[in-house]
């Protein structure tokens, strides 16, 4: 054997893994969620968590929707608090879900905030089309994450948020398959922003002022929907209902 044939025997393994990556990382893409604008504003009692996120279902998912299956999305948000001498505190762990499914004997895609657990009386909102009930699925606007007590003003504090298909809220069967199959893997990475509450307004004289507006906020590209919406934990819709959607008891 000659030196350059050698030389692309060695090669030749190392040529085809970097295709197979290349031609892998697109399928991988379709699968992400990105999120494009997170920031924690000033509420009743503490802060709420306002963060939108961008993605689409692929066929695959889209087509398990149609045929009546539940998907459901959970938000995850972290507050952490670095500490020199140990690891950093975490001082709030919360998540939220939401259930999206499609209702054949009213033709209606629905989005639920209880996990599709109808006994315990959460709102659910019917759509005439996927489209307009992903666009809700995206928003997530005034979930109360931060009691006003546990974080100490003028300290600061690392947001992380981000956003899951989550698999393990399916039935059985569905997580197995899941596990197996790619095209159920859709999760975004870890957003991470600073967060530092104000310290009190010292009280004036003559007028009773505003409270400062606190906000930390994640650079992001135009949102991909005008819904903007506010309630409380786990998931509240607002009483104004954005087009396309109706109201189910």
């Amino acid at each position: 054997m000659t030196f350059s044939q050698r030389l692309l025997a060695c090669l030749l393994p190392l040529l085809l893994c970097v295709f197979a990556l290349g031609f892998a990382a697109p399928a991988r893409a379709d699968n992400d969620i990105q999120v494009r604008e997170a920031r924690l504003e000033p509420s009743e009692g503490g802060w709420a968590l306002d963060a939108r996120f961008a993605f689409e279902l692929n066929s695959s998912l889209e087509d398990a929707v149609n045929r009546g299956i539940s998907l459901y999305f959970t938000t995850d948000f972290e507050l952490t608090r670095s500490r020199w001498y140990w690891f950093d505190e975490k001082v709030v762990t919360t998540s939220q879900s939401v259930r999206l499914w499609f209702q054949p004997l009213t033709r209606q895609y629905r989005v639920s905030s209880n996990n599709g657990n109808s006994s315990n009386g959460g709102l659910q909102l019917g759509f005439a089309s996927l489209r307009d009930a992903l666009a809700l699925v995206r928003n997530v606007s005034g979930w109360h994450v931060i009691d006003k007590g546990i974080v100490k003003p003028g300290t600061q504090y690392q947001a992380s948020v981000r956003m899951r298909l989550d698999n393990a809220l399916m039935p059985k069967p569905f997580q197995i398959d899941a596990v197996n199959n790619r095209d159920w893997n859709l999760s975004s990475d870890w957003a991470r922003f600073m967060f530092t509450p104000a310290p009190p307004a010292s009280a004036p004289s003559a007028s009773v002022a505003a409270p400062p507006v606190v906000a930390a906020s994640l650079p992001s590209g135009p949102p991909n929907h005008a819904f903007r919406l506010r309630g409380n934990l786990p998931l509240a819709f607002s009483a104004a209902l954005p087009p396309g959607a109706a109201r189910v008891k």
